[in-house]
């Protein structure tokens, strides 16, 4: 395809980003942690609901999920069970977080584990494990929107180029408006990811079946490559084991950007009905997988499975909708990376540097504002360059490590014994062990490696808790009202 539109509908496309981004502060001081970081705790239902669905349904939704549905067949489908277990954890767990940051003054994850442990050493170490599937998560998304760049280009852009333009500009309207841009930017997205996905998906079937039925593709793929439809896989790599321990390890990974997003919401009522609505908007990835089913027929000698979609667009649909395919798959990208960088900046600031260096509010409200450039352009940007891997394998390695805090989490919601030892004990040994079965010996017996981290974390977490001084009864009452208040009462003193 040698029209510029495509290229120039997606650039237009960041140009209102941008602007929407930075006129969404509207006059408010950004020097001020909560504004910043939560919004000041504002954020309506409707604007809540397209903030957490755009965050979740990212890069991997529109390129790196139909490269899996291309490559490896029926394995792509844990994206369905990670993400509809992420509506019944905000439906459950979002409106005890927003209390606890309306009652306590908490605006990051970390925060709220240094209060409930009274450990602020224990804070810094959660938020410096969930950094690092933070950033993980972050590097897919830069990944995902360089490619795009470059395939709208027709190769003109390079990907490290497009990785700098786009991190440049989230950079601007990040810096300027915080979490505010997030959710403006995100719900602006989040529409624009819907209406795109299903014209291309609808367009696809048709242009590749002559009818609108997701059947005629499934037919197709079951008479000629009956090997993607089940398990391990076309390329025999994807077990059932590491299929099934990959959704557990996405299930158990709270990451810091949706502990974020609850806390910035006006009430925990909008928050359970946000989380009601998130199934309605889920379905956006079933056309997506669709067209990388379709590619392993159309385009069987693709060189790069994560732009299946983008592949199969530029070379058989309208000018016009390959524009929109390049909007909306950078607005899955950078709807995603934005949470995750200001996450990151934000927990260093308030849970590392603040009670490191004795920095006042104000201080750290703006060393947060700073720090997400030596974050983009030191730490993503590189690492996003080196392309390392397939976008959804990224995303698993980066809830793997991410997984490991939560001993946390347990000790916060189900378990008032868990101790502040017990809890660093296990995060500990989980993370040393995800890190040896990532890089060293690499997801043993076919098992994922966070998996294995897990099973060393949890029994570690158990034994030092119980052998160490719990946290003070007050605090854990404090808690407990909160998170299990029918249990509290049952237990009485016993919390302790």
């Amino acid at each position: 395809m040698s029209s510029a539109w495509p290229l120039v509908i997606t650039l237009l496309y960041v140009a209102t980003a941008m602007l929407i981004g930075l006129r969404a502060q509207a006059g408010r001081s950004m020097n001020n942690l909560e504004e910043w970081g939560v919004a000041g705790r504002s954020m309506g239902p409707v604007t809540l609901y397209l903030l957490i669905a755009a965050g979740s349904v990212s890069a991997y939704t529109f390129m790196g999920a139909p490269g899996w549905a291309y490559s490896k067949g029926v394995a792509v489908f844990y994206v369905a069970v990670y993400l509809a277990y992420l509506a019944l954890v905000a439906w459950y767990f979002g409106p005890k977080v927003w209390q606890f940051g309306e009652q306590f003054g908490h605006v990051t994850q970390a925060s709220a584990i240094a209060d409930r442990y009274q450990s602020p050493a224990l804070g810094a170490l959660s938020a410096l494990v969930m950094a690092v599937g933070s950033v993980a998560y972050a590097v897919l998304q830069t990944i995902g929107s360089a490619y795009i760049l470059f395939v709208m280009s027709g190769g003109q852009i390079p990907v490290w180029l497009g990785v700098l333009l786009v991190l440049a500009c989230i950079a601007v309207y990040l810096y300027a408006s915080g979490q505010r841009a997030i959710g403006r930017t995100n719900a602006f997205q989040g529409v624009l990811m819907l209406v795109v996905a299903w014209a291309v998906g609808l367009w696809a079937i048709h242009s590749a079946t002559g009818g609108l039925s997701f059947a005629g593709v499934f037919e197709r793929i079951a008479a000629e490559h009956p090997e993607f439809l089940t398990l391990p896989g076309a390329g025999g790599d994807m077990s059932f084991s590491f299929w099934s321990t990959s959704i557990i390890v996405s299930m158990f990974s709270f990451m810091p950007p949706v502990w974020t997003q609850w806390m910035s919401a006006s009430s925990a009522r909008t928050i359970r009905r946000s989380a009601t609505w998130l199934p309605t908007y889920y379905v956006v990835i079933l056309p997506m997988v669709v067209v990388g089913f379709i590619g392993i027929f159309s385009l069987p000698e693709l060189a790069r499975a994560d732009t299946v979609v983008l592949e199969y667009a530029m070379q058989h649909l309208p000018v016009v909708l390959v524009g929109l395919l390049g909007a909306g798959t950078l607005a899955a990208s950078m709807s995603s990376s934005e949470p995750f960088i200001h996450s990151v900046s934000l927990s260093v600031s308030k849970d590392v540097l603040q009670p490191l260096l004795k920095l006042s509010e104000g201080t750290t409200a703006k060393l947060a504002r700073l720090l997400i450039l030596p974050i983009m352009f030191l730490v993503i940007a590189p690492l996003a360059i080196a392309e390392p891997g397939s976008l959804v394998m990224i995303l698993l390695v980066g809830l793997g490590f991410a997984s490991q805090v939560l001993p946390a989490f347990i000790g916060m919601f189900l378990w008032p014994r868990a101790s502040r030892l017990g809890v660093m004990a296990g995060i500990l040994g989980g993370f040393v062990v995800t890190v040896a079965f990532t890089t060293l010996w690499r997801h043993p017996l076919g098992i994922h490696a966070g998996f294995w981290g897990l099973m060393v974390n949890l029994p570690l977490f158990v034994l030092v808790s119980l052998v160490t001084p719990a946290t003070r009864e007050e605090v854990v009452e404090r808690f407990f009202c909160i998170s299990a208040p029918r249990g509290l009462t049952r237990l009485g003193k016993r919390v302790s």
